[in-house]
């Protein structure tokens, strides 16, 4: 009869099963004599004889009504090892019911106590059964403790997948010898794959049973091994892994598995950028490849994050030379130094250098000729940008005019700026001079026919420089808070492979004066993307680690606009990219408008003062109007 409470029949949850019902019984047992104990003054010799044999009488009854309640609130059907709120909440309501159903009993089975052994015998059941539960807990938390200090170097792994990628990782995690891992159990959500062996290690369910058998098999770390998954299947995959509390990893994707096999060494911690629900953009790597192989290719702000991911996809496309110019010499030092070791044939030029220099941006494109440039230098701190509006205009607007300007006039056949979707109605400096860009950009198209212009706009990026992952990741190591602007905002995010993938498609695609646009899916709130990261980095938000709401920062806003309309926009060959229409404008009176601003800029005008000139260029910009 016991065994059909349990929905898996296993010998050692049956058998703990077991030894807490024999604990539940010693207790029911025990309270009521020690009820009588507490009634008659701590005195054993005080206790009438008729109230002893009546307890005897009385006990089976007790019993009975005791673990039918228990079984009825499934008390012996939780993993204990994890008990906490939900299960506590389950006996609080079992012992909700037995008050009434004692009641009637009382007068059913004519039970002739004293009133007050009742609620004592009740409090001390309740406070045994609590104790009962959470004790094999605390038991368990520090025999694991005890085991993992005596086997240091050996995890209990669960493996996710059943496929050859699964395999490859087994076979190497069995030879390795710089880990020590024992695989102990498989999950494959293929059912008839379950009972059955991959060598010696078992299948022993699909995605629902995670949480079970990290349990039944003490496992310490869960490996995800199914690179071919579609995202939103591995995304509820990983989300049900990260609540057990294991460590999570996760093996390369499939592009990463054709030149290599899967090996240990390859593993990575399951990182934010896995948990996000949207489908990233497919691109052609056809198109990009003619757009890029054999031709000079410059990167301004090659030292970036957006930058320094142009320059290896650019490199792994076999230019004919690259060149990185930028003006922070550690960034550019770095990518240099990383694409001469994993590249050392490619033709690389670095070069440090100032977009706002015209000089020097005329001297580098008349001695290198590139064919291709992508304009990456920018100031892109919005907050920063805010408190220093002059320097925004310097680096971004006038900059971009000098090196698109000079692009056209030294041959260049391809000019493409990476703006941003905070251009799109800017509340902002920063995004008001982003969209400045792309109308210079649109206004070179048009004077300049032999050469190319487009931007390319889209979110924010994970990952990048001044991005708020790595700002939650150093908030999480110092132990918090971490700190989130207001708890609705959201942002469109993509990760920086992605969005340079984008930006060499649209490279391709462009004809001039384009400005492509990523259908970027549902937008993502930061608050739930930082209480993701608590979770990841094995912590309890608002518990170990606090989430702070400072408030909307000088110039943000609670979402960023994309400004998709599909029915009006151009579709591209990829059905995530689109093309909005070029802006109508008067290049002459745009001319005079960016003299007056570089004007302004170089006179170090207040930003009261500066501000009115970037609405004229920019009518849609709204400014924060605390700080006009």
């Amino acid at each position: 009869m016991i065994k059909m409470w349990m929905t898996q029949p296993d010998k050692k949850l049956f058998q703990r099963s077991l030894l807490i019902l024999f604990f539940d019984l010693l207790g029911i047992t025990f309270s009521g004599f020690f009820a009588l104990w507490i009634r008659f003054d701590l005195s054993i010799a005080k206790i009438e004889t008729k109230y002893v044999e009546e307890q005897r009488r009385i006990l089976p009854i007790l019993i009975l009504t005791l673990v039918a309640v228990y079984f009825l609130f499934r008390l012996y059907h939780s993993i204990w090892r994890f008990a906490s709120v939900s299960e506590l909440t389950r006996i609080v309501g079992a012992y909700i019911l037995l008050v009434p159903v004692i009641l009637i009993e009382r007068r059913l089975f004519t039970f002739d106590l004293p009133r007050s052994t009742y609620f004592i015998a009740y409090m001390f059941n309740f406070l045994c059964c609590i104790a009962i539960r959470f004790s094999y807990r605390v038991f368990r938390y520090y025999v694991n403790r005890r085991r993992s200090r005596l086997l240091p170097e050996s995890d209990r792994v669960m493996v996710i997948g059943a496929g050859s990628a699964a395999r490859e990782l087994i076979a190497d995690i069995a030879t390795s010898e710089k880990v020590r891992y024992q695989v102990v159990c498989i999950i494959d959500d293929n059912s008839r794959n379950w009972g059955r062996y991959l060598g010696n290690i078992p299948i022993v369910g699909g995605r629902e049973q995670i949480p079970e058998m990290v349990i039944k098999h003490d496992v310490q770390r869960i490996i995800f091994a199914i690179p071919s998954i579609n995202r939103r299947e591995r995304i509820d995959i990983l989300n049900i892994a990260k609540s057990t509390g294991a460590h999570l990893q996760i093996i390369p994707g499939m592009y990463q598995l054709v030149n290599d096999e899967v090996r240990v060494s390859r593993l990575r911690d399951v990182e934010i950028t896995d948990l996000l629900g949207r489908d990233e953009v497919e691109v052609n790597n056809d198109d990009i490849f003619a757009a890029i192989h054999n031709k000079v290719v410059l990167v301004t702000g090659g030292g970036g994050s957006i930058g320094s991911e142009l320059c290896r996809q650019v490199a792994a496309a076999g230019p004919k030379q690259l060149i990185i110019f930028d003006i922070y010499e550690n960034n550019a030092y770095a990518i240099q130094q990383e694409l001469k070791r994993s590249m050392p044939d490619l033709n690389l030029v670095t070069l440090i250098g100032s977009v706002r220099n015209t000089n020097r941006v005329n001297w580098l494109l008349r001695k290198y000729r590139p064919e291709v440039v992508y304009h990456a230098a920018a100031h892109k701190h919005v907050p920063l940008m805010e408190d220093s509006p002059n320097e925004a205009i310097k680096n971004n607007c006038l900059g971009t005019y000098k090196m698109a300007r000079a692009a056209a006039e030294n041959g260049v056949k391809r000019f493409l700026l990476i703006s941003t979707d905070k251009a799109v109605n800017p509340t902002n400096v920063m995004g008001a001079s982003k969209r400045i860009c792309e109308l210079v950009v649109q206004m070179m198209d048009r004077k300049y026919p032999d050469t190319t212009f487009c931007a390319v706009r889209f979110g924010n990026v994970l990952g990048s420089n001044g991005s708020v992952i790595p700002l939650f990741k150093k908030q999480i190591a110092e132990g918090g808070p971490v700190t989130v602007t207001d708890k609705n905002i959201i942002r469109y995010f993509m990760t920086i492979p992605e969005a340079v993938s984008l930006v060499l498609q649209a490279s391709f695609y462009a004809n001039g004066g384009e400005i492509f646009v990523l259908d970027m899916g549902e937008p993502v709130r930061i608050d739930d993307m930082a209480r993701k990261m608590i979770e990841l980095s094995g912590f309890t938000p608002d518990v170990d680690i606090e989430v702070k709401y400072t408030g909307l920062r000088p110039g943000e806003k609670l979402y960023e606009e994309l400004l998709i309309d599909k029915s009006t926009m151009k579709r591209t060959a990829n059905q995530k990219i689109f093309i909005e229409d070029p802006y109508p404008m008067d290049d002459e009176l745009f001319l005079d408008q960016l003299r007056r601003l570089e004007n302004a800029s170089k006179s170090e005008l207040e930003r009261n003062k500066i501000i009115p000139i970037i609405r004229e260029v920019v009518p849609t910009f709204i400014p924060d109007r605390d700080r006009l």
